[in-house]
């Protein structure tokens, strides 16, 4: 009885519609990126967030959207961690998911941030969002094909262990670099004041396209069935740690910007 009620699970798993099966950053990527972000808060941003977070940091809470996935009363985000739209379109010139996507997650997040009349605790669930949005963004494959589920369906060898290719991405190649999220942190390339200032212009569309372009790149870096080790790594880990820095700048300018 139990087998037949599992096999109905994952029937309907794979049968409902705007359902797909996606990874994103891994705890500790995630974690990066907020850390990163409190590194570029002006004081007055870190005084209002640690207030409204109780004094918790934005490590800690960057996994919170992921935390909740398990919760069915938070059924409705679940499509807010990715969002797919043909190479060879803008986004919006077809139409938009009608569960939602990231794009509309992070508008959500933002709106309710700057809404002087939201309450503390919307504020409070809507800016742990927010944090994990935007490293999500930062992940290419966030922004990857939505038939083959971001690369999730693009079954590869890692170091000759099963794998697929969204999550190479989304941790493997973090978990096998083999730092904490500390150490990762501080351990980041030195940029410029103008340097900052470059990758925090544009808008969250322009981030997303961005992403999108990496995702060509990533989706060409290996085919079904390969087997990817130290000579993938070496080639493309620096991607990743540069879209690491990249997410935590951009998301400490959104911040300062609604609570600096």
């Amino acid at each position: 009885m139990k087998l037949k009620y599992s096999w109905l699970f994952i029937l309907l798993v794979f049968t409902i519609p705007g359902f797909s099966i996606e990874y994103d950053w891994g705890k500790t990527g995630h974690r990066v990126t907020g850390q990163i972000a409190e590194a570029y808060l002006t004081k007055k941003a870190k005084r209002n967030i640690s207030k409204l977070l109780n004094g918790k940091g934005l490590a800690l809470v960057s996994n919170f959207a992921d935390d909740i996935k398990s919760d069915r009363a938070y059924k409705e985000y679940s499509s807010w961690h990715y969002v797919n739209f043909p190479f060879d379109k803008k986004y919006g010139e077809e139409k938009p998911s009608e569960y939602g996507d990231l794009i509309k997650g992070i508008e959500k997040c933002i709106a309710v941030l700057k809404d002087k009349e939201s309450p503390a605790k919307d504020k409070e669930f809507f800016l742990k969002m927010l944090v994990h949005f935007i490293g999500d963004l930062h992940q290419p494959l966030h922004v990857g094909r939505g038939e083959d589920k971001g690369g999730n369906d693009i079954q590869i060898r890692w170091f000759d262990e099963g794998s697929n290719l969204h999550k190479v991405w989304d941790s493997e190649m973090i978990d096998h670099y083999g730092m904490s999220y500390t150490e990762m942190s501080v351990n980041t390339d030195i940029v410029s004041k103008s340097k900052i200032k470059t990758i925090q212009e544009g808008t969250i569309l322009e981030w997303v396209h961005e992403s999108q372009q990496l995702a060509k790149q990533v989706y060409g870096s290996a085919n079904a069935g390969e087997e990817l080790g130290y000579k993938y790594m070496y080639t493309y880990f620096p991607i990743v740690r540069t879209q690491l820095q990249t997410g935590g700048i951009r998301l400490a300018k959104i911040l300062n910007e609604i609570f600096g």
